[in-house]
C-alpha cells in the first residue's frame, strides 16, 4: 500500500541529445553545451563549416541534468545508454560485426561557476548493431538505421549536483571504418526516483530495529533451553541475521558519502539472503518431513544446499564480473563483446529456469508434507475430543503456514526474475523495464513478515523449563503403555509440537 499510494515509479530515463562541440587543436580541457561557456558548436553536419572539420574535430558533449536542474544522492545511481541517428547513405553503409570505439570522459562539480573535476576517462569498444528495414537503394539515401542501444556507463553513486560528458569518435584508417553517416548522438540516463529512495530506505529504517530485536530475543529463548538447538532452529536463526544484515539503511550514509560501491554491496547482501531463504525452505520442508533418525543433519540436504550454494556463487563472480570492475572503470560493461552479451543472455535465462525448478521441487516437497500430516490426521478420531481438538488446530495451522512459504517462495521467484530481466532489459533493446513501486515495497514487506512469523511461531515457549519435575514429569508420560495419543505426540525434542508429531511413519 505504501508503495502504490505514496512512493513514485522506482526509475526514471531521461533522454539527452548530445551538442556536437568543435575541437580543431584537440584541446583536453572540458567543453560545455551550454552556458556562458559554452563551445563552438555545430547543429548539423550538413552546414558549410562541418563541411571543413575532419571527423576527429568534433566532441559530442552532454551535460546531465537538464537546465535549471541538479542531481541529487537520493538518486542512489547512474546509468547511461547510447542511442546513434545514423543515416544510410550507399557510398558509407555500415559493415556486419562493426566495432565502434569511443573515446569519453566523465567530470563533475557542485556549483555552476567552480571548473570541472575530471572523475574518469577511457576508451572503450562497443557493437555497432543496426538494420535497415527498407531495401538499401539510392531512393531511399537519408533514411534513418534502427540501431540497438549501447550500454556506456554505470555510476554506483550520484555524490555530486553536476556532471559533463565529454566523448569523441576517433578516426583512422583501421578505427571506426563502416561505421555510416552518424548525424547525433542521443544519451539516455537512468536513475532511481529520489521520492522512492526515500520511502525505500524509511522501510528498512522501520523493520531494521523489529527484526533485530526479534532474532536477538529468539536466540535467547534458544539458549535458555536444556537442550541443544536443533538443525532447524539454527537455520530460523541464520535467516532471522540475513534478514536483518539486508535491512541495515546504509543507505542513510550513502546520502553523503560517495561510496561507489553501494550496488555491488546491495547485490551481495540480497544474495546471501536469498541463499539463506532458499535453504531454509528446503530444510523446512525436510525437516517435517524426515523421519526421526534422518532429522536434525545438514548432511541429509547437503545436494539441495550445495546446488544453492553453487548458484549463489556464480551469481556473486557474474556481479564481480560486471559491477566490481565499475568501481575502477564505469564506462566498463561485461555486454561489450558479443561473447559477453551471449553469456550474460544466457546466465540471466539460466538463472530464471533455475529458480523454477527449484518453486516446482518445493512445492512437491510441501506436497509429501501435506500427505505425511494426512497421515497422522487418521489417528485422530481414536483421541479424546479435547486432545483431538488440540491437534486440529496444530496441524490447521502447520497446514496454513505451509501456504503462507509456498506463496512467499512463488512472490519470491517472481521478484529474482523481474529484478534479474530489469537489470539486463535496456542491455536488450529498450530503456528500462518499470516494475511497479507497490510491487517492490510489497515483497520486501513480505519477507521481514514472514521472517517475523517463523521468528515468533518457531520459539521455545517460556513455558517449558528445565526443573527435575518438568523432566520427572516428561519421563512419566513416556512410560505410560503405548496407545495413539502417545504415537502421534512421541519423538525427540523440537521447537513445536507440529515438528515433533510429522515424523515420517513406516507406512511408506
Amino acid at each position: 500500500m505504501i508503495g502504490a499510494l505514496i512512493a513514485p515509479s522506482p526509475t526514471s530515463a531521461i533522454r539527452y541529445l548530445s551538442t556536437k562541440c568543435i575541437n580543431r587543436h584537440r584541446a583536453h580541457g572540458w567543453l560545455m553545451p551550454w552556458g556562458s561557456n559554452q563551445c563552438q558548436q555545430v547543429h548539423s553536419f550538413d552546414e558549410p563549416l562541418a563541411k571543413t572539420l575532419d571527423a576527429n574535430d568534433i566532441v559530442f558533449a552532454v551535460h546531465l541534468p537538464l537546465p535549471n536542474m541538479e542531481m541529487s544522492p537520493w538518486f542512489q545511481y547512474m546509468l547511461a545508454v547510447l542511442q546513434f541517428d545514423i543515416a544510410f547513405k550507399m557510398i558509407n553503409q555500415i559493415e556486419d560485426d562493426v566495432i565502434i570505439t569511443i573515446d569519453a570522459g566523465i567530470a563533475y562539480r557542485d556549483n555552476l561557476t567552480s571548473e570541472w573535476t575530471t572523475k574518469f576517462h577511457s576508451v572503450e569498444q562497443r557493437p555497432l548493431r543496426c538494420i535497415f528495414a527498407v531495401p538499401k537503394t539510392y531512393e531511399n539515401e537519408g533514411r534513418f538505421y534502427h540501431c540497438d542501444p549501447i550500454p556506456f556507463m554505470e555510476l554506483g553513486t550520484v555524490a555530486h549536483k553536476y556532471f559533463l560528458i565529454n566523448l569523441r569518435l576517433p578516426v583512422n584508417d583501421t578505427v571506426n571504418v563502416g561505421i555510416g553517416e552518424i548525424k547525433d548522438i542521443h544519451i539516455v540516463g537512468i536513475h532511481q526516483n529520489g521520492g522512492f529512495t526515500k520511502v525505500w530506505i524509511s522501510i528498512k529504517t522501520l523493520f531494521s530495529p523489529w527484526i533485530f530485536v526479534a532474532t536477538a530475543w529468539y536466540w535467547h529463548r534458544i539458549s535458555l533451553m536444556a537442550r541443544p538447538p536443533v538443525l532447524l532452529e539454527k537455520v530460523i536463526f541464520a535467516l532471522g541475521i540475513s534478514m536483518t544484515f539486508l535491512n541495515v539503511p546504509v543507505e542513510w550514509l550513502s546520502l553523503g558519502l560517495e561510496w561507489t560501491w553501494m550496488l555491488l554491496f546491495e547485490d551481495v547482501r540480497q544474495g546471501i539472503f536469498y541463499s539463506t531463504l532458499f535453504c531454509f525452505w528446503i530444510i523446512f520442508c525436510g525437516e517435517h518431513l524426515m523421519d526421526q533418525s534422518q532429522r536434525n543433519r545438514l548432511s541429509v540436504y547437503w545436494w539441495q544446499v550445495g546446488l544453492v550454494v553453487f548458484g549463489s556463487s556464480i551469481l556473486l563472480i557474474f556481479d564481480l564480473s560486471d559491477r566490481g570492475a565499475h568501481l575502477t572503470n564505469p564506462f566498463y560493461s561485461v555486454w561489450a563483446s558479443e561473447i559477453g552479451t551471449k553469456v550474460s543472455i544466457t546466465f540471466i535465462i539460466v538463472a530464471g529456469i533455475s529458480v523454477c525448478l527449484y518453486f516446482l521441487s518445493l512445492c512437491r516437497m510441501v506436497h509429501c508434507v501435506f500427505r505425511n500430516i494426512g497421515g497422522k490426521m487418521q489417528q485422530l478420531p481414536t483421541m479424546p475430543e479435547a486432545r483431538r481438538r488440540h491437534y486440529k488446530g496444530i496441524i490447521f495451522r502447520f497446514k496454513f503456514l505451509m501456504l503462507v512459504t509456498l506463496t512467499c517462495a512463488a512472490m519470491t521467484v517472481i521478484f529474482f526474475i523481474l529484478n534479474q530481466v530489469s537489470e539486463g532489459h535496456w542491455h536488450w533493446g529498450d530503456y528500462t523495464l518499470q516494475i511497479h513501486s507497490a510491487f517492490l515495497t510489497g515483497i520486501y514487506g513480505m519477507w521481514n513478515l514472514y521472517v517475523f512469523t517463523i521468528i515468533f511461531l518457531y520459539a521455545p515457549s517460556h513455558k517449558c523449563n528445565r526443573t527435575k519435575l518438568g523432566d520427572s514429569q516428561l519421563t512419566g508420560m513416556m512410560e505410560k503403555p503405548e496407545s495413539q495419543e502417545t504415537q502421534l505426540s512421541s519423538g525427540e525434542q523440537g521447537p513445536t509440537e507440529t515438528y515433533r508429531i510429522t515424523g515420517k511413519v513406516a507406512e511408506d
